[in-house]
């Protein structure tokens, strides 16, 4: 496809000095290919850096690409800040697995040169929007692209909540909670919970129980346009939280009631030409290559 990018953002992982070698090759092809760069200004890099720095609204308003250094967790943080603008983000991956942050440290540079040349596919992904009714947060709107999770906290018991999809109820949980995941997120917390690998080409939403006190409680999928609520028993709600892609956690009030769908505007990921999602699964579960059989 053709290249567009003129402005280019840099979002780093915070407070990490691993991440320089990367951001000076970063900013070299960059600086090569003649484009405007800035850097996201809460990093101490940014504050010792010669680019301008700029908040996330504004790299969403001004950019035409995101660049992210460090892993999958710094990558989550930036594409819930930047989804509503739709600018398109591009991982470079420093940390351990990197389901979604596709470019390796000795990479950086071929593979740039390949993007800003051209060679990019971008993949839309969908994002779960939460809003917590009767609860002194109700009026954010809270965005997840891997999960939104209802668990216990401090106290080794279980809690109790009923589970409607569309205002058709489903059942009632004992458990030590529920993974709310997109086909994104089903690499994650919901796999370890027990849950399907989606492909992320599905509009799906996957409810994975943690640790049900009733076996037959399964994992369930669901139409990505389905509207999920979860009512958390009276006496159980002061022990329960919310924690949005393992980063944003809140505790639950009396009277909370949590709503869950999929987002109006979606995550745009940069990925070269030869992405396969099949590549990344074989490469970070370890399972056995083509040669093998």
């Amino acid at each position: 496809m053709q290249n567009n990018f003129k402005n280019i953002g840099i979002i780093l992982k915070p407070n990490d000095q691993s991440v320089t070698p990367a951001l000076d090759a970063v900013a070299r092809v960059l600086h090569d290919h003649q484009l405007n760069c800035c850097i996201h200004h809460t990093n101490h890099q940014a504050r010792n850096s010669s680019l301008p720095a700029r908040s996330f609204e504004e790299i969403g308003k001004d950019c035409d690409l995101a660049i992210v250094i460090g892993g999958d967790g710094t990558l989550l943080h930036a594409a819930r800040k930047l989804a509503p603008y739709g600018t398109p983000v591009l991982g470079v991956n420093l940390g351990r697995l990197g389901f979604l942050a596709d470019v390796s440290p000795g990479e950086i540079e071929p593979r740039l040169q390949e993007f800003l040349n051209g060679r990019i596919d971008i993949e839309e992904r969908f994002l779960l929007e939460t809003r917590l009714t009767g609860h002194s947060q109700s009026a954010q709107t809270l965005l997840a692209l891997n999960d939104v999770v209802l668990h216990k906290w401090e106290l080794a018991r279980m809690i109790e909540f009923g589970a409607s999809v569309n205002g058709n109820f489903i059942t009632a949980y004992r458990a030590d909670g529920l993974v709310i995941a997109t086909p994104t997120g089903s690499t994650a917390y919901s796999l370890s919970a027990g849950g399907p690998i989606v492909h992320p080409s599905l509009r799906a939403i996957t409810l994975v129980p943690i640790c049900p006190h009733t076996l037959s409680n399964r994992p369930l999928v669901i139409e990505s346009d389905s509207e999920i609520e979860l009512h958390i028993k009276t006496e159980d709600v002061t022990y329960s939280m919310i924690t949005l892609d393992g980063q944003t956690r809140i505790r639950l009030e009396q009277g909370t009631h949590i709503k869950v769908k999929s987002h109006a505007k979606p995550v745009r990921l940069v990925h070269p030409v030869n992405y396969d999602y099949f590549d990344i699964l074989r490469a970070k579960l370890h399972w056995g290559s083509q040669n093998s059989i």
